[in-house]
């Protein structure tokens, strides 16, 4: 896969350059005001695709966060439609002002990938995890364990990034996609994993440990 090791993600370019740009011309102009509120435009664009460099750890059986956000549950969940048998469920909501990159949460292959269309609701509600649109893969560990991980587009999302495809193989805390403008991922986990991570708890993609493998 592509490495990005750039402050900021490529998806953002589309929006900075044109709101850059946008707050030259009006400078130019001298449209005090348009100018203000381009440069505030500008920054937060900069400040939302934000790719900040996270520190891998490298202990063993861990799972990693693989987003940033607020951890919205944690509990045991009967999933059915993928691994279709009892998991731990670990949600995490990503705000407009957390970072939007998604990493993966263990070193793996993707075995499965499925998109499904879907509604746009509020992602910190519990029915957004079936309705709303959705990327999901599971990924398979050399020992054969078996993550699910579920990206979620959110009320203001409308686009769901994936750079992984089926058959790719990830590297732990690695990037693989990123949510616009407001999200969520869940994470499904074999029952073994002993979480450590609380409701209300914020936590770090590639750096934050959710859990432990027993």
């Amino acid at each position: 896969m592509t490495k990005n090791h750039w402050p900021i993600v490529k998806e953002g370019l589309p929006f900075l350059i044109p709101g850059a740009l946008f707050t030259i011309f009006f400078g130019m102009l001298g449209w005090k005001i348009l100018t203000f509120l381009g440069v505030l435009l500008t920054l937060f664009i900069a400040f939302f695709f934000r790719n900040p460099k996270r520190k891998i750890p490298s202990l063993q059986n861990i799972i990693l966060s693989p987003a940033d956000g607020r951890i919205i549950h944690v509990g045991e969940y009967e999933e059915d439609r993928f691994l279709k048998e009892r998991a731990i469920k670990v949600s995490i909501f990503m705000s407009l002002f957390d970072v939007h990159i998604n990493r993966s949460p263990v070193s793996g292959k993707i075995v499965q990938k499925s998109y499904h269309p879907g509604k746009f609701l509020v992602a910190n509600l519990e029915k957004s995890s079936l309705l709303n649109e959705q990327n999901a893969f599971i990924l398979e560990t050399e020992d054969r364990l078996k993550i699910l991980l579920i990206q979620i587009a959110g009320f203001v999302a409308r686009r769901i990034v994936c750079y992984a495809k089926a058959g790719d193989s990830l590297r732990m805390g690695e990037i693989f996609g990123l949510i616009r403008f407001g999200s969520r991922v869940d994470l499904y986990l074999p029952t073994d994993v002993r979480p450590i991570v609380r409701i209300g708890q914020h936590v770090k993609g590639g750096e934050s440990i959710i859990g432990y493998r027993l």
